[in-house]
């Protein structure tokens, strides 16, 4: 059987184009990945969502969504894409039990934060961990944090959140920063700023209290190590986007972010990308969801056009 559209991934991009998908009547397939929901099932209060005045948990907010897109018509695939042919049509796309055709495909597998590779860390994740200023420095208002990372990105966290904390540490492995002159130098500029050079987090505490009090720094260069007392811990060590599955496929950035051009469209007619595999700059689950309404709206015209 060959289906008109298949997406693949299951975040707010995903779910969003195979809801406007599904109210087309194009009986989307989604292959929901191996991490169902997306980044957003890492997190637990999302306040930043339209619609939610008193805000909505991460899991909670993904569950609505996916019921939404199943009402509709949505066919739901729990598995993992282990390959995709798109080098003719119909798209094959391989999972761990079966191949499935389709004539479009939306690529919506997002991208993964690079995280330090603690336990702990993973056990803290939404209770006083976060890998997003934008979505959760406000629960943190006059509280000490933290930023790991030397990057463009790490500086503008760690500046970003200087709005709500009493203070940020800045932790960097390095003795000088990757960022851009201009990003270093409002960083040095804040006097909310502090840095920890040569630094590394060797454990966040504590996890069998559900919630962050504390990390433990080791200096690289004299081996020593010391406790600082934080509420937040914001990594910033970059974005992996996935798309592994592609190489050689479809066309990609420097950091293997999807390409897209006019609206959603890739290289390869016929194929969509949307939410954060192809997009670095915002990451946000709401632009996300704009632009998986793009690639179900683009898909649905290339299909018209097609006579289907």
């Amino acid at each position: 059987m060959t289906h008109s559209v298949i997406v693949i991934g299951s975040g707010p991009a995903g779910l969003t184009a195979a809801l406007y998908a599904a109210r087309a009547n194009q009986k989307p397939v989604m292959i929901e990945g191996l991490e169902a929901g997306g980044q957003l099932m890492m997190t637990t209060a999302v306040e930043n969502y339209p619609g939610f005045a008193d805000g909505i948990m991460g899991p909670d907010l993904m569950a609505a969504m996916r019921e939404q897109a199943q009402r509709f018509g949505a066919i739901m695939h729990r598995g993992n894409v282990t390959a995709a042919d798109l080098s003719q049509r119909p798209f094959r796309v391989t999972t761990d039990e079966q191949t499935f055709l389709g004539r479009t495909l939306i690529v919506a597998t997002g991208a993964s934060a690079k995280l330090l590779g603690l336990p702990s860390e993973r056990a803290l994740m939404g209770h006083g961990v976060s890998t997003c200023a934008t979505c959760d420095g406000f629960f943190f208002r006059g509280k000490p944090i933290a930023v790991v990372g030397g990057g463009d990105s790490a500086m503008e966290e760690a500046i970003f959140l200087t709005r709500f904390a009493s203070h940020v540490t800045v932790i960097h492995r390095r003795k000088t920063l990757r960022a851009s002159k201009i990003m270093q130098d409002k960083a040095f500029a804040n006097p909310k700023i502090s840095f920890e050079w040569e630094t590394e987090v060797e454990d966040v505490s504590d996890p069998s209290e559900g919630v962050l009090s504390k990390i433990r720094l080791r200096n690289l260069v004299t081996d020593t190590r010391k406790d600082l007392a934080i509420e937040g811990l914001f990594v910033a060590i970059g974005h992996i986007p996935n798309t592994s599955l592609f190489k050689g496929q479809l066309e990609m950035d420097e950091n293997g972010y999807l390409l897209t051009h006019e609206g959603t469209r890739t290289n390869i007619a016929g194929v969509f990308a949307c939410g954060d595999v192809q997009d670095h700059s915002y990451r946000q689950a709401v632009t996300a969801a704009g632009s998986g309404c793009m690639a179900a709206i683009d898909a649905e015209r290339f299909l018209e056009k097609e006579g289907h």
